[in-house]
Parts: structure tokens; sequence; C-alpha cells
């Protein structure tokens, strides 16, 4: 196994990898409900990377629009027991921790994941500092707003630029703040705050998130904007979620955050199967 500390650095990153989606909550969009037990989560985490996934994200507060807060006593007894069972388990790939509260980023780390994905971009109190000293690697996302009302209004001059000037400040202030910049990645942040149209620019230009020099996360898996152009239920989208997977990794995203694992990597195998034919 890669070692799980430069698994995802700049560095390192040479093809595609598949992030398996875990989501131990009661109300996520997608699969609330389905693995909020120990039982439960610890087998789909094993059926995702048989299937091929090389990190699993797990998390325990839904993030979705008009989500509720959950306290991190909560968010903590739904992850920290996973971790620690996956762990165990010696689960052949990188364990990622979903999660904007520095304190269980800690215990996370603490427990045996080896990544952070924060969907704050390492905005809370001390959320810097804590990362540094894990010397972990750490995604970096966009949101606009908050998940309880990001989706009210999104607003915006140029999307793309926006984004990108978001991010570079805030990767100044993690190096800033002693965190290695190879430890970093950044997530444009599709759904969080953005419309159909601030999505689909995004996508469009996604390619012009090179210029920040990290690798580049994608998270699109059965979201909304799939849902809209096509009509389909969240149960109905893995064919526009592996589509615009595909469409992100021609952009050079390094990192496809996925439901749907094994159909995903079928996509990559073959699209990379052609773009290498004499």
């Amino acid at each position: 196994m890669t070692s799980p500390t430069h698994a995802c650095s700049a560095e390192n990153i040479s093809k595609p990898r598949i992030m398996g989606i875990l989501n131990v909550t009661p109300d996520s969009f997608s699969d609330g409900g389905l693995y909020d037990s120990l039982e439960q989560a610890v087998r789909q985490a094993e059926a995702m990377v048989e299937q091929g996934a090389e990190l699993v994200d797990i998390g325990g507060e839904s993030t979705r629009p008009g989500a509720d807060t959950v306290s991190l006593e909560e968010e903590t007894q739904r992850v920290i027991p996973v971790i620690e069972a996956l762990v165990k388990r010696n689960l052949n790939a990188v364990i990622s921790i979903d999660t904007q509260k520095p304190e269980l980023m800690k215990r996370a780390v603490e427990a045996g994941a080896s990544m952070i994905n924060d969907v704050f971009a390492l905005q809370r109190p001390g959320a810097v500092e804590i990362v540094a000293s894990l010397q972990v690697p750490v995604c970096l996302m966009h949101m606009q707003g908050l998940p309880q009302t990001m989706q009210a209004n999104p607003s915006y001059g140029n999307v793309v630029t926006e984004v990108i000037t978001f991010l570079q400040e805030r990767i100044k202030v993690c190096i800033e703040g002693g965190i290695d910049k190879n430890k970093l990645l950044i997530d444009p942040g599709f759904g969080f705050g953005k419309s159909l149209q601030h999505n689909l620019s995004l996508m469009k230009h996604l390619d012009e998130f090179k210029c920040l020099g990290l690798p580049i996360l994608i998270g699109v898996s059965r979201k909304r904007m799939i849902g809209d152009i096509l009509d389909k239920s969240v149960d109905e989208r893995a064919l526009g979620s592996v589509v615009c997977a595909i469409m992100a990794m021609m952009a050079g995203a390094a990192i496809l955050r996925v439901h749907d694992v094994e159909q995903t990597l079928q996509a990559v195998k073959l699209y990379n199967a052609i773009k290498n034919a004499d």
C-alpha cells in the first residue's frame, strides 16, 4: 500500500485515484441512513476498496443544502469507531476524515485517518494549527455561505475567478501557518453555494485550477446539477456522475470522489486504454 502520508501529495499523483464516499449519517442527500451502523459502514468501505477505491472518505455530518448541524460529540461517536474498525482490518486504502471540526480532525488522525477533507478549507479557529501539527494531507474546498443557507441565492461576478482567488488565499494562509504545500489539495466545491450555471462553468473551466499547482479533488457524484440536467432522481444519477468524473479527469482532476466506485473505475480504465492506444 502507498504510504498514506504521501498518497495524495502533488508529487505522487500520476493517474486519477478513486475516493469512495462513506457517509455514516442519517441524513446525507444520497446515502443517508444506509451506513449508520458500524457493521454496515465497515462492509461498505471494504466493498468500495474491493471495487478499486484507493481512498475512503468518512463523514459524520451531512453538508447537503439545509442540513442540520451536528455536535462534536455526536459526530465523533459516528466516525471514530468506524475509523478504528477499518484500521484493525488493515483496510488497503487511505482513510480520509470529512469534517470541518478541528478537534475531530485531531481525534480522527489519532485513530488512524491519514487525510483530512474540509468543506470549510480550514477556516474554523485552530484548524490550520492543528492540521500543521498532524502533518497529513488536507483538501481545501470552496463554499459560499453555510450548508444551511448556501443554495438560497448564490451569486458571483465570475465564479471561476472568485473560487480560484479564494483557494489561493487559503493556500497562502495554510502555508504561512506551517502546512507543507505538498500536503495540500483543492476542491472547487461543486454544489456548495453554486447554481446550476455556476457548476457548469466550473466544470467547463476546471483546467484553469491547474494554475494553483496542487492536486484537484472533484466531488460531483449524484449531485443536483446532474439531476437538474437529466431529470433524474438521486438513485438514477450514476451514469451522469460517471460522465462528469471522466470530464473532470480529462481536465486534470487527481482524485474523483464518488459513490459509484466500480462504474467510475471502469470508465477511467476504458478512457486510459483508448488514450494510450497507438
